[in-house]
């Protein structure tokens, strides 16, 4: 068998073995000052991740920050920018801030998960904006918004209210991508070394 066919063969074996059932998608991002639009010289870091089930209808959320210049005002997510990974755009989910996110504090850790079939978990604008009819069409936007790199998270200070570190949405790949592309690295090893041989 050709070695181009062999791998190709490889490839959709491996594929099959491993399918690809979007139940889950997990987001992460790093919160920084200079991920603001515009810049500024927060010395403030962060951490979140975002897991959106699409089958239970669920966004989890993990966040972590430290070392703000203000206290907390207001957490959110927000979609859709224009252009990926940079700008801004209006809130997404629940305003002033997220349910039982630290406030007035420069150092904190936040969990939750919310009821993406709520309407309490959105921003009204956002649906009136994007004319969306409910939670529904609101959160398969929003799913689709961070997929495209056009959401992200931002938490807001007394110092920089209009947000003091913000990170966006970036996708971990699913442990099926990962043994797919472990397959097909192993396939053209074993190739190269039947060329060798």
């Amino acid at each position: 068998m050709h070695p181009k066919a062999l791998l190709a063969a490889s490839i959709l074996a491996l594929a099959a073995a491993f399918p690809a059932v979007a139940v889950q998608t997990t987001y992460t991002a790093n919160l920084s000052g200079a991920a603001e639009s515009p810049p500024n010289a927060s010395p403030g870091t962060g951490f979140a991740t975002v897991t959106f089930d699409d089958v239970a209808k669920t966004m989890f959320i993990s966040v972590s920050f430290a070392d703000l210049l203000g206290g907390v005002t207001a957490s959110h997510i927000h979609c859709c920018t224009a252009v990926p990974g940079t700008g801004t755009a209006g809130v997404a989910t629940t305003t002033p801030t997220f349910p039982g996110f630290p406030s007035g504090v420069t150092s904190g850790t936040y969990v939750n998960t919310f009821d993406m079939l709520s309407s309490a978990s959105f921003n009204p604008a956002f649906l009136t904006v994007n004319s969306l009819a409910d939670a529904s069409a609101a959160f398969a936007f929003l799913m689709a918004g961070a997929a495209a790199g056009e959401a992200y998270l931002n938490i807001h200070t007394s110092v920089v209210p209009g947000g003091e570190i913000r990170g966006f949405l970036a996708p971990i790949p699913e442990p099926e991508t990962y043994a797919l592309m472990l397959g097909g690295l192993a396939a053209l090893g074993w190739t190269a070394r039947r060329r060798r041989g």
